[in-house]
């Protein structure tokens, strides 16, 4: 198997769809000889900032030296960026290799009369082999969707599990209200174990707090009200926060206020490493780590004169802190919006982007789960905004950009799907 065929086998397998539950991706992790069982894991669920906090945490484990896992999901600009190794993603041949691997254990599966194990339960597994292989200190998991019934939770003793900012998303299987979802993010809690929270909505935190004291699990919540921003700029940001007992000096190169609090979240679950599993992690990795930590395509500018924005707002929390960006550090500039979501998501979410922007263009992110670009526009019109509707991608990027002026913004957000595929047209056009 090469890398190509690795890639249509694991492509192939989306027909298998969505399904929650621990049955399958155990049996077939049992198959493997449990790879999992042996990695020490910080697990990170939530619905807005998983990736730019697990990322945090990554970098300043690897300043210290330790070899880390992460992995991610989705990806922007390819599949070999979901498993990494010390920042590095895996090499073709050896996501070739492993997939290989997987594959017969899949067929055993289904021989003996299982179900066929999705998607995301075979990048999971394919991940987890690759871990192991390369014997990883610690392994960063991000949760794919909820946490619960996520493929992810197989994981039974994690070394601190760490749930980031809860919003209504995927509401079709995680449920309607911020409870409902809290109980499916808080799934992740273990027993007599350490649990690091963004300080969520009352409804949200009273689920996470319940499901702790059941556990007999000690919860911390990230120290957010004791952030205090020293200077922010489109090209980084500096804040003191608490860590332990001292206030630490932070610099992240992310923008954005939401990008400050998925950092403090971070540093919490970093201090528990430290104080309860006695991990080693000195002031200079912190501020190294931290320094060094970028997630492309989240608040990312790719260009300048016109600014060209990118970011993965897919939800209405997330487009509230992109509103919010917009609004602070681009104030009185005139915005060019370049929007694409999935036809799944919360349409408040362009109710919190669209007021903002001067002009729209709208296109299709390349998902079956994409709306169209036709419904986008009856979604938008009461803004009686200037549009133009590009279906392709590649025409909505060329249009937006020929659009702007040098003192104006270029936006592109509304799916991490849209998102991967701009953000190589304009690495390509800045060549």
């Amino acid at each position: 198997m090469n890398y190509q065929e690795a890639l249509d086998y694991i492509q192939d397998t989306y027909k298998f769809g969505s399904k929650l539950g621990l049955e399958n991706i155990a049996y077939l992790l049992d198959l493997m000889g449990n790879p999992h069982e042996s990695l020490k894991v910080i697990h990170v669920a939530g619905t807005n900032g998983k990736g730019s906090t697990s990322n945090f945490i990554a970098h300043v484990l690897m300043e210290e030296g330790y070899r880390v896992g992460l992995y991610t999901s989705p990806y922007l600009e390819e599949f070999t960026e979901r498993i990494r190794v010390d920042g590095k993603n895996i090499p073709k041949a050896d996501l070739a290799e492993v997939t290989a691997y997987v594959r017969e254990k899949v067929l055993q599966m289904v021989e003996r009369g299982m179900n066929h194990p999705t998607e995301f339960e075979i990048v999971t597994a394919i991940g987890f082999e690759y871990f192991k292989r390369k014997n990883v200190d610690f392994l960063v998991l991000e949760v794919g969707m909820g946490g619960r019934f996520d493929a992810t939770n197989v994981i039974k003793n994690p070394l601190v599990s760490v749930i980031t900012p809860i919003d209504l998303d995927h509401i079709n299987y995680l449920g309607d209200t911020l409870d409902k979802i809290a109980f499916e993010k808080a799934g992740i809690i273990k027993e007599n174990n350490y649990v690091v929270s963004y300080p969520q909505k009352m409804e949200g935190m009273s689920v996470i707090e319940e499901v702790c004291k059941k556990r007999n699990t000690c919860l911390f919540k990230a120290p957010i009200e004791m952030i205090e921003i020293i200077e922010q700029s489109d090209r980084g940001q500096s804040f003191y926060v608490s860590y332990g007992d001292e206030k630490l000096k932070i610099d992240i190169a992310m923008l954005g206020d939401h990008q400050i609090e998925n950092a403090t979240v971070a540093l919490t679950a970093l201090s528990i490493l430290e104080k309860h599993h006695h991990v080693k992690i000195s002031k200079k990795a912190l501020e190294e780590g931290f320094k060094k930590a970028i997630w492309p395509g989240r608040l990312e500018v790719m260009r300048r004169d016109p600014i060209v924005l990118i970011d993965g707002a897919h939800n209405v929390q997330g487009m509230k802190a992109l509103s919010k960006v917009l609004k602070k550090r681009f104030k009185g500039k005139n915005i060019i919006l370049a929007l694409g979501i999935l036809g799944d998501k919360d349409p408040k979410m362009i109710e919190e982007i669209v007021p903002l922007a001067k002009s729209l263009v709208l296109t299709k992110p390349n998902n079956p789960r994409a709306m169209s670009v036709e419904k986008l526009k009856e979604r938008t019109e009461h803004f009686h905004k200037p549009t133009i509707m590009k279906e392709k991608i590649s025409d909505a990027v060329k249009e937006a950009i020929a659009m702007a002026t040098p003192e104006e913004v270029v936006v592109f957000a509304g799916s991490l799907y849209m998102i991967g595929e701009v953000r190589t047209i304009l690495k390509n056009m800045n060549r």
